[in-house]
This record gives C-alpha cells, structure tokens and sequence, in this order.
C-alpha cells in the first residue's frame, strides 16, 4: 500500500596555514549595511495600531526594482563579509568532499520493477533508475541534472504505473511549490506529449488499469502573482494518458469551499478511490471514497468534520483501515467496513500505546507499524488483528523509514541512519522477519569517533522535554566548546536523530551539535503539538530558552559559545527567542522564517498555518501572535551576531518575511556583532534545492559561526580524507 499523507505542513579554496586574517570589524559591516527606506504605514488590528515602516518589502523581488536593488546591496555586504573569514575555503571544500558519496533512496515496486534515486556523489540532483528485478543491472531512466546549467530545475517526485508501463514525475523549477507532471513510456523510453501545469500540494494516484492518474492543482494564477497570491480553490482532476490537460475531468471538487485540498490514494486493489480532505497543516481530515468498481459511481463522504487524522494505511476488500488520533491523542489503528460504516462499527485493531503511532501500513498480511518513543524509532510488526508478531531490530538510537509496499507482497525496504551513521537500506520480508542490507553508504568519517546520546531537561513550567546532543568521542565538555542548538517546534513534525553530512562537518570541526524536541513538534503526540500552538506558543520558545540554559549549566558551552538554528517555523523560532534573550546566544541563524505573525496568513500558503499560529483576525490569537512576531518585538538592543537566510523563489515562506525582520534589525542593533542577510536566487524554501547550492549555504553558515563563536578549526581540518 502507498501510504497517503498530507505534509502541509516542508531546509547547504584550501587553507593551508593556521593564520588567522582578520575579517571586517562588526562596526565596519555595520556602517556599510545598505539603507532601508522607511515608509509611514499604520495597520489597526482590534482597535491596535500596528506600524509597519517596512511593508514595501513584501513586494516580490522579480516585480519591484527597488526592493531588487536593496536585494543586491544586501547581499554585497553579506558576502563581503563572509569572503573575509579565513576558515570559509576550507569549510566548503570538506563539505564537498564528506558530500560526495554514493547515495541511494529506497525502492519503489511496481509492476514487478524496481524504482529508486541515486546520486553518484556531487550530482546537483538525484537520478532516477530502475531494475527488473534485485539481480538486474540498473538501468537510467532521468537525469534531471541535464535539464538546467545551474542544476535548480529538479524531479520533485515519481509515480510508476500499477503495470510498470508508465513514469509519471513531478518537476520543480527554482525551489517553487509549483508543479510540472509529465509521463515517460517505459517500453518506448519515450517522453509523451503529457504535461499537466499548476500542481501544487499534490501527489499522483494511477487508476488500477495505467489509464491515468488523479491529481490536484490551483487555477492558473495572474501573471506576475504566481510567487505571491494566495492559494484557493484546490480540485481533484483525473488525467487520462494521451490527451491534452484542456480534457482533464473533475474527480472531485467542492467550488463552495474554496479554502479545501485534496489528497487522493488507489487502494492496492484497484477497488477504491480514498480522496483525503483538508484545510490546514492540522493532521484533521474528512475522508471521501469511491467505488471504483462501480460504473458511473461517484465520491461520497465517509467521514465528516475536520476533527481528527485518518491517515490510510489499507484495505481488506470493502475494509479500510487508517491510523487515527479519535480518542486516542498518541495515535490507534481502526478498521472501517464500508458495507457497514458507521463510527459505533468501527473496530480498533492497534490500541494507543504510551509510545506515538505515527504511521501504520498493510504489507503483504501483516501491518507494519511505525512508533516514536523518546523521538527514536520503534518498529512493529502485526498480525491484520493487530496482535503483534515481533519488533524490527535497529542498531540503536536513530531513524528508521520507509516501509512502503503492497498488500500480498511481503517485501518491504527501510533506511535507517543517525547522526553518526550514513543511511543504510534494508530489504526486509515482514511475514518471515528476516531481513538483509540492500544499499549502504560510505562517508569519509569514521562513525565509531562519534558519539550521540539523549537527555532531558525541564522547561520554565517544569515540563520535561528531550534533547539530542552529539559530538566527536575525544571531545570532553569543557564549558566552552561552540555548540550549535537546533529546533522546531511546530505542525506536529517530530525531529528525529537522522544522518546529516552538515550536522557531520559541524562535529567534525569541533562543534557539539545539539536538537530539542520542542512543544509544537509530534514526539509524543496530539497533547504535545497543541501545548506549543495559537495561545500556548510561547511554550515552544521557553522549551527552546530551556535547552539553551541546560547546555550551559551542564558544561557544555557558554552564552558568547552557543549558537541557534532553525528553519521556516525553526526561524521564527530563533527570531522570536533571539528577541526574548538576546544576552543567552552567540549567533542565530533563523532559515526562510515566518517573522511578520500579523501578516502570514495573506501569502500563498499562508493562510494554512493558522491550525498551529492562529490569526491576527482574532482579538485573542492577535494579542498572543504581537507579544512574540519577531519583526514586531524588534528592539533597540544588543543583539548577538544574526545572518538570516532566504531566497527569491520561496514562495512557502515569502521572503518579505526576511527582508522587513532584517531591516529593522540592522537599524534596532546597538552592539557590535554583525546582522545580516543572505538571499538565494533560483531557489526557494529548500526542496529542490540543487547540491552545489546547499554546499554553499552551508559553508557560509558554518563560516558565520567559525568567526562568531570563535571555534578555532584545527591545523589539519580540511586536507586530509
């Protein structure tokens, strides 16, 4: 079963000598930061004056030449600055070459082929191919790496045919949300003349016989608003193989409620079309379902009211079965009969458990159910009763996912990596539980010289709270060793201790690399992520003030030593805790972040993130989102060194968002460490986002924190390996 989920709620010259050239001084880059037009605007939200002196930076950058003009003086003064830190050449070379290894994804069966990417290394992006079978030679199907110089035109997504004929693929051009599909011949090798626009929030569904697929998209935006309008009106459409886009007929679609989406799944079956309904990055869905067995059948709602998850995990003929959150905040697995679908006829098969159900999938006769405890991965396996059978053995605290596969096929593939350890791709036969090593990776880093472990700490209200914390194993906490503190904290997203060539090169240079599972995040389900969301949000930031103060207090580093990072929701975390305790942090380093908490929800996908933010249109909601906007509680103070990132294309996250932040930031600093900005062209929120690029943003991160945090790199790091 290909499992369906709705993520709306979605991130990189050789020195030889150990001297050190001194960059520009912090009073110099600060006398060189570009002016910042100010202009006399007033907003009144519930009888409130808010001024907003830097709305003409909402513009779009592509449309508006002086909003360009303050782009490119920006980013001069950015790199001016970062091209003057000695250790940056360095950095990046290591980065390339801890970045250039082999890397596989896991396997997708269809039709008796096998599909997966592979990257050789340094592609800028990833590679499709396919085998006939485990024993055959791989075959390159798309190289999207030959479709643009500069590697920022991607292959978003892939979607074989249930008979193996076809290859549908999702193209993303410069780190856009928006879509191209198009569909390759796979007994021809022939590109057809199929090419669907305006996809976005989608993925593609096969009807059972390979005569098409189901998708969604928007209407086709204004010229000159596509980056910037806001997103309404998503419809269900199915594509028949051959014709022209003109010719797609409506599968589903409710012009009534016009803040709707739609996400859509073919049982293994063929029998049943399950169109999952929702409004927001809130995991709360209505559920419709077709017959596809049925001539002439059409939709009809099996569940209503956007109250709880029903995320599809298969069917038993007319039974479907979802993982659900009704009355059970850490997550169930129910069977739903479709002959006899009443609520007080539904039966639970997997019960809550102290630990998070975060997905469940048939596979061949078993479930394979997907836990979280502690924010590590737990897998079981079930019997279709739900009695359970044994649990997948993991080589320790880490990530393991995947498990995708069909009902009456057994075969499963999963990866499993951690901090220091590269994914490894298993193939595992989840009747017989014996399992084998498919694909594994090799970096240039030896995982035994690392070392990871988690512990926990109490938040201002006493609330426990978790943290990953890793390290090279010679390291011995000192009080004042760099440390770089991660976070989220939002939309029900659980961080998990995952392999990362960045986080790697952060250790490696002498860094201690730090998570906190937040409030706001899924680590321990429902409960949690509403403890961090609308009027409880401020418990995210002191969670995240929490874990800064315990890294301390344990020895760790120090204030003028300790770092922060996040991205998109993790930015307007560190914008938000940069304000509240400008005196705990050495530098920040908040990513494509929503710092205008008045405004969000008038930009493109915007107005979704109300389930966790809640709106200024609400008296309530709008006091609460004020106390902590990152652009608003802008004050005049002594901020630590900040380099905010972003880029043009983002139209998740629009990039006003980071330009007015930043503007009033450089005019509100009263200390002497930098602020600034640095802005991507031809990239967007992060997906898509093309190898030799995140190199780059990355090296230049990490060089920000070399001279910020005064992590002195050994003489050695970078010319060996």
């Amino acid at each position: 079963m290909k499992r369906t989920s709705v993520c709306l709620a979605a991130l990189i010259a050789l020195v030889l000598t150990a001297c050190r050239t001194e960059a520009p001084t912090p009073r110099a880059v600060a006398a060189a930061y570009p002016d910042s037009a100010t202009v006399d605007h007033v907003d009144t939200y519930h009888g409130v004056e808010v001024a907003d002196p830097y709305r003409w930076l909402e513009d779009d950058v592509r449309e508006n030449p002086e909003v360009k003009s303050w782009v490119d003086s920006q980013n001069d003064v950015t790199f001016a600055y970062l091209e003057q830190i000695p250790e940056r050449g360095r950095i990046a070379e290591r980065l390339e070459r801890l970045w250039d290894y082999e890397k596989f994804t896991r396997p997708w069966k269809e039709g008796g082929r096998y599909f997966y990417r592979y990257n050789d290394g340094l592609q800028n992006q990833y590679v499709i191919y396919m085998q006939e079978s485990l024993d055959a030679e791989p075959e390159m199907l798309i190289d999207p790496n030959t479709w643009s110089e500069d590697g920022t035109i991607a292959l978003s997504a892939f979607y074989p045919s249930p008979d193996g004929r076809y290859l549908a693929y999702l193209v993303q051009d410069g780190g856009s949300d928006w879509r191209t599909a198009k569909v390759l011949d796979l007994e021809s090798r022939e590109l057809l003349d199929d090419e669907l626009e305006w996809l976005k929030f989608t993925g593609l569904a096969w009807a059972p016989d390979g005569s098409g697929f189901y998708y969604s998209r928007y209407p086709e935006p204004e010229e000159g608003a596509e980056f910037q309008s806001l997103n309404k009106e998503h419809t269900l459409y199915f594509h028949r193989i051959g014709t022209d886009q003109s010719e797609d007929v409506v599968a589903y679609g409710r012009p009534d409620e016009p803040e709707w989406g739609f996400a859509s799944s073919v049982t293994d079956d063929g029998a049943y079309l399950v169109i999952t309904v929702w409004k927001g990055t809130d995991s709360r869905y209505q559920i419709a379902v077709q017959d596809l067995t049925q001539s002439g059948s059409r939709p009809e709602m099996l569940i209503e009211g956007f109250d709880n998850d029903y995320s599809l995990a298969g069917n038993d003929g007319s039974t479907l079965f979802f993982r659900t959150d009704l009355d059970a905040p850490k997550g169930k697995l129910i069977a739903i009969d479709l002959d006899n679908p009443e609520r007080d006829s539904w039966r639970t098969l997997i019960p809550e458990s102290d630990d998070v159900l975060e997905a469940a999938t048939r596979i061949g006769d078993h479930f394979v159910a997907e836990y979280l405890r502690d924010a590590r991965s737990e897998i079981k396996i079930t019997t279709l009763d739900g009695e359970e059978v044994r649990t997948v053995d993991l080589p320790g605290i880490g990530v393991a996912a995947g498990f995708g596969g069909k009902t009456g096929d057994p075969e499963t593939f999963y990866s499993y990596s951690s901090y220091n350890a590269p994914p490894t791709i298993y193939r595992y036969d989840v009747a017989t539980g014996e399992g084998e090593e498919f694909k594994s990776s090799t970096v240039d880093f030896d995982p035994a010289d690392y070392v990871v472990k988690q512990v926990f700490f109490n938040s201002k209200d006493g609330t426990r709270v978790p943290m990953f914390i890793a390290h090279r194993a010679d390291l011995e906490p000192n009080g004042e060793q760099p440390t770089l503190l991660y976070g989220y904290g939002g939309f029900n997203i659980s961080l998990r201790p995952g392999f990362s060539v960045t986080s790697l090169a952060w250790m490696e240079m002498g860094g201690i690399y730090a998570v906190a599972n937040l409030r706001g995040g899924g680590e321990y389900g429902e409960e949690w992520h509403k403890a961090g969301t609308k009027l409880d949000k401020q418990n995210v930031f002191d969670d995240f003030i929490a874990a800064g103060e315990f890294l301390i207090a344990e020895g760790y580093t120090r204030p003028e030593k300790l770092g922060i990072f996040g991205g998109s929701n993790g930015g307007l975390l560190v914008g938000a805790v940069t304000n509240q305790r400008p005196d705990l942090f050495g530098a920040a380093i908040p990513a494509v972040g929503v710092m205008d908490m008045l405004r969000f929800h008038q930009f493109t996908a915007g107005r979704f993130w109300v389930d966790d933010y809640g709106s200024a249109e609400d008296p309530d909601e709008f006091e609460a989102l004020r106390a902590y906007s990152p652009y608003h509680n802008i004050r005049q103070a002594e901020y630590p060194a900040v380099m905010a990132t972003t880029a043009d294309t983002d139209d998740r996250v629009v990039p006003g968002h980071s330009f007015k932040y930043m503007a009033a930031l450089q005019a509100a600093q009263s200390g002497d460490a930098p602020v600034l900005i640095r802005i991507e062209t031809r990239a967007g929120h992060g997906s898509g986002k093309p190898t030799s690029k995140i190199i780059e943003e990355y090296a230049d991160r990490w060089a920000f924190l070399v001279e910020n945090l005064d992590l002195e790199l050994e003489d050695s790091y970078g010319t060996s390996g």
